[in-house]
């Protein structure tokens, strides 16, 4: 497989069917395995990731409990994709959860990223698609579609990685602005984009050729070189054409 190559552009930028499947709520839970009081009685190494955010969440909204909201929210975002994600109104709108839940989430994710210092980011480094793919290995079972970009430096070391959108991937969705705007604030020199099938096909549509072919052009007037653009898929990826020619 090809390795990116990051050309120097001379800019410098700063249930089984018919079966419905019961999940349990906070409320089915014992008083001793609801999320606080098993912090307290086990520490934190014995809560799920879901159990942790709905500790930081507290509460529910009416017509969902916290526990549940907080798997939705990791299911449809993703673990990692969700750590890199600091837009709260985005965040809201994309996922349906007030602003406030929202927030909570995003100062979060920007607290881990002081303490640690994106050390996880800062040690990978992107070289080929399957590099890549590797690193977004959690989009493969995500149950909506979401394209998302990785952001890299003149090493092809990731310094930032973000949800871009969540939704069917379309010209009315995607804007260049969007996709370039992360890379502009985290003065990127180029991108690799990755979005899922959830259906299963590993057949680029129509749009996604289009679109691919627009950043492209986009990214030429800004200096910032779209690398790849990966579909995901659960049975692997491919790779939708990218030229500068």
């Amino acid at each position: 497989m090809d390795a990116y190559v990051i050309r120097d552009t001379g800019l410098f930028l700063d249930i089984p069917v018919g079966e419905k499947k019961y999940v349990l709520k906070l409320r089915d839970l014992p008083q001793e395995e609801k999320p606080r009081e098993k912090f307290r009685r086990y520490g934190a190494r014995a809560l799920s990731t879901a159990e942790l955010l709905a500790i930081i969440l507290n509460t529910g909204t009416i017509k969902e409990d916290v526990l549940s909201m907080s798997r939705r929210v990791l299911r449809e975002y993703g673990e990692r994709s969700l750590s890199g994600h600091t837009d709260p109104d985005a965040m809201s709108r994309d996922l349906d959860i007030p602003l406030t839940k929202a927030l909570q989430i995003a100062a979060c994710a920007e607290l881990g990223k002081r303490f640690f210092h994106k050390k996880d980011a800062g040690s990978a480094t992107i070289r080929t698609g399957k590099d890549a793919f590797e690193y977004l290995k959690d989009m493969r079972d995500l149950p909506k579609e979401q394209l998302r970009g990785i952001y890299l430096n003149s090493h092809h070391k990731v310094i930032h990685d973000e949800v871009i959108s969540i939704g069917t991937v379309d010209t009315n969705i995607v804007h260049p602005r969007e996709v370039f705007r992360p890379a502009l604030a985290y003065s990127a020199v180029a991108l690799v984009l990755a979005h899922n099938h959830a259906s299963g096909t590993l057949k680029p549509s129509t749009a996604d050729v289009d679109i691919t072919a627009q950043l492209v052009q986009s990214g030429k007037i800004m200096g910032i070189e779209l690398l790849d653009h990966l579909i995901i898929t659960k049975h692997g990826f491919v790779s939708i054409p990218v030229s500068y020619e």
